[in-house]
């Protein structure tokens, strides 16, 4: 089996982790699935590509090599519920946004095969990301998780209309310090976001990655960007990169990314 991630470990506060981009599906898993998976429509694409700025600004950045159709990684393991009473999916996608099934018939995993994809694939990814930023927080004293997502900007099931192009989640200001969350709506006022709306904990707040390892309290500090996929890519397969438009988001990425770095330079932990 190949690595069920990617990783690079930087030298700044920040760890990028990026739960949806992996395109891999095992054969064996594959064999029981429709068509339509290995479209892949739900990945959040191209997201290493459009965030190449990371590394260059000292980053650590984590990435699924494996589809969400195998195993979502951003839900936690008991499969409870992030938005209750709405329609989401779950740990273990049994249909794509559009609800089309993805399994064929008899062929959705069982309890032991979902407990292997747990161990396979859930786990380490997991594993790794406690670990960077226990690493990040102990050498900073302080530890920015970015949680990069992406998504098509009009999918009915989940949410009316059109989404707005840059969705902020912060678990309702409980993932990070309000100070930090300041800071990215300030970001957000700049001339390089002039031509993107944006929201803060709107429909999207932030997926248990946020939730479950943002600890403001400990000094790791949380926030999801769930991107709408049209301002960087074209939403229709075969989901093409669209590089005259990621010109045009990248530098607000870029002040994004470093005003979460000068808000943690000024807010870490004093030592010695």
């Amino acid at each position: 089996m190949d690595t069920a991630f990617h990783f690079h470990q930087g030298n700044s506060p920040l760890l990028i982790s990026m739960p949806h981009v992996g395109t891999e599906i095992p054969a064996d898993i594959a064999a029981g699935m429709h068509p339509v998976a290995a479209v892949k429509a739900d990945t959040d694409w191209h997201l290493p590509l459009l965030y190449n700025m990371a590394r260059e600004m000292g980053a650590s950045v984590l990435s699924a090599s494996y589809s969400r159709y195998v195993i979502d990684l951003n839900r936690p393991i008991d499969d409870t519920s992030l938005y209750p009473g709405q329609d989401t999916t779950g740990l273990f996608p049994v249909d794509t946004f559009a609800k089309q099934p993805l399994y064929k018939d008899g062929m959705q995993p069982d309890q032991e095969q979902m407990q292997q994809r747990i161990a396979l694939y859930w786990q380490p990814y997991h594993t790794q990301l406690g670990a960077e930023l226990q690493r990040i927080r102990q050498q900073h004293g302080i530890a920015v998780l970015w949680d990069a997502h992406s998504i098509a900007s009009q999918v009915p099931r989940f949410f009316d209309g059109k989404l707005p192009d840059l969705n902020f989640g912060t678990a309702d200001q409980r993932s990070c310090s309000l100070g930090m969350q300041q800071a990215l709506a300030a970001a957000m006022q700049s001339p390089e976001a002039a031509r993107y709306n944006h929201v803060f904990n709107g429909r999207f707040k932030g997926g248990h990655i946020t939730r479950h390892y943002g600890k403001p309290a400990q000094d790791i500090h949380a926030v999801q960007l769930e991107m709408s996929q049209c301002i960087y890519m074209n939403e229709t397969a075969p989901f093409e990169y669209r590089a005259d438009l990621a010109a045009q988001v990248q530098p607000l990425l870029r002040k994004l990314l470093s005003a979460c770095l000068d808000w943690a330079a000024a807010n870490k932990k004093q030592t010695g």
